[in-house]
């Protein structure tokens, strides 16, 4: 039997749209390898956007936007590289994404991102974006409480078995007692942060006539506060990204 007959899912294919969404491997211990600050570390937000512009505009896969928080990226998909092939679509994604961060950490450790693929035809790319938020708001409210517990001298793993169960008005109580409100955070934390791809009029020099010219280029958006998509606004803003 020839070898690529055991490759049992190297034909398997996918068509577009879809997303990628990457989550990363074993995080907590890069958290304390590079003492980012809890619960949320300016610096790592910055290197997961950077990981994002990346992807969007140098690696040659070309999503049409991307949706981070926390340690996880979903890039949507309007046409795919590798003749839709899973397995290429997966693994190439999930190691440029991990080799752009350990850069932008300088990182001496190695970093690993785990993928999958998820069709994502008609209203769905809403109802996907949706989900998401709503898991970087849980997130957030999460990490919010534990740093707060760790911090007057739990473990973490206390911490953890403290919030189980927790209904999410209870754990803003907690924190309101504590002198933060969690509506009130930055809403990058609350919301996650959106990136896509816009074509956009830029002004160049034309050296041999010497006229000021303009021409179309890709732009990459950074809305300041990514909108909610279970909005008018926001779900208009992923129809518009997605052409649905």
């Amino acid at each position: 039997m020839d070898i690529q007959d055991r490759e049992i899912f190297a034909g398997l294919t996918i068509f577009p749209p879809v997303f990628v969404r990457l989550d990363g491997r074993a995080f907590h211990r890069l958290t304390r390898t590079l003492n980012f600050k809890k619960p949320f570390d300016p610096a790592f937000c910055a290197s997961m956007r950077a990981v994002c512009r990346y992807l969007l505009t140098e690696s040659g896969l070309a999503p049409a936007f991307a949706y981070t928080f926390s340690d996880e990226i979903s890039l949507y998909f309007k046409t795919l590289p590798f003749s839709g092939r899973v397995e290429k679509i997966d693994s190439v994604t999930a190691a440029i994404a991990a080799s752009r961060l350990t850069i932008e950490l300088r990182c001496a450790e190695p970093l690993a991102f785990d993928a999958r693929t998820i069709p994502a035809t008609g209203e769905f790319a809403v109802e996907y974006l949706i989900s998401r938020q709503n898991e970087a708001w849980r997130n957030h409210i999460n990490a919010y409480c534990q740093s707060a517990l760790v911090d007057e001298g739990m473990s973490p793993r206390e911490a953890a078995a403290a919030l189980r169960g927790m209904r999410s008005d209870a754990m803003h109580e907690m924190m309101f007692e504590r002198g933060i409100n969690l509506a009130a955070t930055p809403a990058w934390q609350r919301r996650g942060m959106l990136l896509y791809r816009e074509e956009c009029i830029k002004e160049g020099y034309n050296p041999i006539t010497g006229e000021i010219v303009q021409a179309q280029r890709t732009c990459i958006r950074e809305p300041e506060v990514t909108p909610l998509f279970s909005t008018d606004e926001g779900a208009a803003l992923i129809r518009s990204l997605t052409g649905a």
